[in-house]
């Protein structure tokens, strides 16, 4: 054993209990459990350890530093949870650990019972194309081209013994077809998460029923004492991580997170998704804290939603996310999310605000936190060196919920104190019920008298052609205007445009009405040229300012078609006052 190194910048909220860089455990946050397996209220860690990857895989349980027991497993576990399978005393709860198509549950430490997943429907095709060769009608090269041509057809997948034979050499194929002929052909998933759900009452010490995710998309729920299947559910794609609340008998929640990227919610009265909530990227980690779902993904940030699948936030993380657990603290009423990142740390949220961050000497990969011994709250990790670090949760420790992360202020979120309804606000209420009609008629009377005053603007703009677009459906024009300078003298631009599709528009005038005591044009009438359609043709004149009072009027601009007297257009141009006179 050796002290943790002092690089943690919030140390005076935890102890550093213990560190063993060399524990030689290799594990993930689905793998490691505390549960009080002697029954005297210490709780003792349970850690399912990977080994090698091949070999060495091992059910290990700690008792406060010591390693108090091992046992072999067979397979590579998947999961590990304890839960309590009958209401005899003493209460001590059963380890079950999946592995493979296997639940191995252990009691006392002991090997009590094994679960085996029911076994999924074969191929009749691929039946026959072994019963063929059972009988020696057809050749191994035969037989591979029937079986590559069932696996691109057919809608149920060949078994595991055909896909082992699709790989192989053609020098091979016969020893493996002579091994195997003989046996009967099985296809069988695979457990890829497992969890618990209280059966019939939310006590501590109610019995749970096991709830495993499989390969095949797939939510079993089993009897804890019969260990039958009480209830299967179906999922769009593979389960990786859930989470489960609520009671079977009663009501009950699955939020699993899948293969697929996306985060389905199922109900009890539905054996399909009732909520979807889709992600951007892939989910690596899944806590329920209250009544949310913080969800860890692959695109380095936290995203918090409800359990009815609406987004609440999003939080930036400075790394990828390796580990996450739930730090949930019943006697201060406090749940906040452990989050640990390939940055060697670890971080605590609640929401999306950043409590405290603990430096670790390696990269974490697995976290759990809870009662351990008789210390409340204890977190444990271990890292990707395979150590073992344990710290305490300080009792005058105090998590503020100030932001430590650039954004917005926390007061932000904070719910307005709404002042409670005041008399005027009855009295107007009750108003608007006793006179809704009355309302309503006035409300639609002033409604309509408005949209007549809009029409009649309408109908004016158009008869007096003020509209920035022509109303003519033969010259369908579009101009606007722009005025240049400081004065005394102004550039006027008149960009005009022909809107037609195809149909040019030819004989038009311009003409300017202007107040001759203030202004002077040297062209105040000029023809326009043919208009192609969609070109903009810029038309320029010069006004000169003669007045040197400081004051301006509007010049009024007409386009108009030869041998018509009502314009085409109409534009209005606000003139700036000259400042080349008003200095003088």
């Amino acid at each position: 054993m050796s002290s943790v190194p002092e690089m943690n910048p919030d140390s005076s909220k935890w102890l550093d209990a213990h560190y063993d860089p060399v524990a030689n455990l290799y594990t993930f946050s689905s793998c490691v459990n505390l549960a009080d397996l002697n029954g005297d209220g210490e709780n003792t860690l349970v850690i399912g350890d990977l080994g090698t990857g091949s070999t060495n895989m091992k059910l290990k349980v700690y008792r406060g530093t010591a390693l108090m027991s091992e046992n072999t497993l067979l397979d590579l576990p998947t999961g590990l949870v304890s839960f309590l399978m009958d209401l005899h005393e003493p209460r001590i709860p059963a380890i079950a650990v999946a592995s493979g198509p296997f639940i191995y549950v252990y009691k006392n430490l002991r090997p009590y019972f094994k679960f085996t997943l029911p076994g999924l429907e074969i191929n009749a095709l691929e039946q026959d194309v072994w019963q063929q060769v059972r009988e020696d009608q057809i050749d191994p090269m035969t037989m591979k081209e029937m079986l590559e041509s069932i696996r691109d057809k057919a809608e149920v997948p060949l078994s595991v013994r055909s896909l082992r034979f699709l790989t192989l050499e053609q020098r091979d194929m016969e020893e493996f077809v002579n091994l195997h002929k003989q046996q009967p052909i099985r296809r069988q998933t695979v457990i890829t998460c497992i969890g618990t759900l209280k059966k019939s009452t939310a006590d501590e010490d109610g019995v749970s029923c096991l709830v495993i995710g499989t390969e095949s998309n797939e939510i079993y729920i089993l009897d804890p004492e019969a260990f039958t299947i009480l209830s299967k559910l179906s999922l769009p794609s593979v389960p990786t991580m859930m989470d489960v609340t609520g009671q079977f008998d009663v009501e009950f929640r699955i939020i699993v997170a899948c293969r697929n990227g996306n985060i389905y919610i199922l109900r009890r009265e539905s054996s399909k998704p009732k909520y979807c909530i889709e992600l951007s990227s892939h989910p690596v980690g899944l806590v329920r804290i209250w009544k949310n779902v913080v969800v860890g993904c692959a695109e380095e940030n936290l995203q918090g939603f409800t359990q009815k699948g609406k987004k609440l936030w999003t939080a930036r993380l400075p790394a990828p996310i390796t580990a996450m657990a739930a730090m949930d603290l019943p006697t201060r009423g406090f749940q906040a999310v452990l989050v640990g990142l390939a940055n060697c740390e670890v971080h605590l949220y609640r929401d999306k605000n950043l409590l405290s961050t603990i430096k670790t000497p390696d990269m974490v990969t697995s976290i759990c936190f809870g009662r351990y011994g008789r210390e409340d709250g204890t977190l444990i990790m271990t890292t990707k060196g395979g150590g073992l670090i344990v710290k305490i949760l300080k009792r005058t420790a105090v998590f503020d919920d100030r932001d430590s992360t650039p954004g917005p202020p926390i007061a932000q979120s904070i719910r307005l104190n709404v002042p409670k309804k005041t008399k005027l606000y009855v009295d107007q209420t009750m108003r608007e019920r006793e006179s809704a009609v009355v309302m309503h008629r006035a409300f639609q009377m002033d409604l309509s008298r408005m949209r007549l005053a809009s029409a009649k603007a309408y109908v004016k703009a158009l008869e007096s052609s003020l509209t920035p677009m022509s109303a003519s459906l033969t010259e369908p024009l579009k101009m606007n205007a722009v005025v240049q300078g400081l004065g005394p003298s102004f550039k006027l631009t008149l960009n005009v445009q022909n809107t037609a599709a195809c149909r040019p528009v030819m004989n038009l005038t311009v003409s300017f009405l202007y107040d001759e005591n203030l202004y002077s044009m040297r062209n105040p009438f000029f023809k326009i040229p043919l208009l192609v359609p969609g070109l903009i043709y810029p038309i320029e004149t010069f006004v000169e300012c003669t007045s040197d009072k400081g004051i301006s009027d509007i010049i009024k601009v007409f386009v108009l078609s030869e041998g018509r007297s009502a314009p085409l257009l109409t534009a209005h141009i606000n003139m700036p006052v000259s400042e080349g006179l008003a200095l003088n």
